[in-house]
């Protein structure tokens, strides 16, 4: 089994609606065909989203499969005002993960104890499957060091690209 951690197309930012509710920007959307022409997603497998709708439509484009929502799988919530700097606002939230990096933010240690459970949640019911989940880099990098007991990888954070897959070999 393998597990392959979708990161979700470009987003279309807007700094006035919180990046919950933002949708997928349609100039990503060959971004996201590419990603599916690539063979680096199973052609059969589970498949779950986020219920952001920026996840939903990126699975959307990813797959003709039934995909499920599950919203556990959503991002640490940011709410709040427009925060310019967002890389060194999550990485201070790396760093003290148990304090809101941002006020209105969730802490790291929050959104680990939500998503985290909810991943395993799926790889026991489909443990014997490639498992596709759509979701979030912050929350994916969380789940990678947990599943491989390593610290966050940062580094690996800052590089993903958007849509991006993260593989964790089970």
């Amino acid at each position: 089994m393998t597990l392959h951690l979708v990161r979700h197309g470009r987003p279309a930012i807007d700094p006035a609606v919180p990046a919950a509710e933002w949708e997928l920007d349609p100039a990503t959307y060959d971004d996201v065909w590419a990603l599916r022409a690539s063979g680096r997603l199973p052609a059969r497998g589970a498949w779950f989203t986020s219920p952001e709708p920026k996840a939903v439509q990126t699975a959307q484009l990813l797959t003709d499969a039934d995909v499920g929502v599950l919203d556990d799988l959503r991002e640490h919530g940011r709410t709040g005002e427009w925060v310019e700097d967002f890389p060194a606002a999550v990485r201070r939230a790396f760093v003290r993960p148990d304090v809101a990096a941002v006020e209105g933010w969730e802490p790291l240690d929050a959104c680990r104890r939500r998503v985290v459970p909810a991943v395993r949640r799926v790889l026991d019911v489909h443990g014997d499957d490639d498992v596709v989940l759509v979701g979030h880099g912050t929350a994916w990098t969380l789940v990678v060091a947990d599943l491989t007991g390593q610290a966050p990888d940062l580094a690996r954070w800052e590089t993903l690209g958007m849509p991006d897959v993260l593989v964790v070999e089970r």
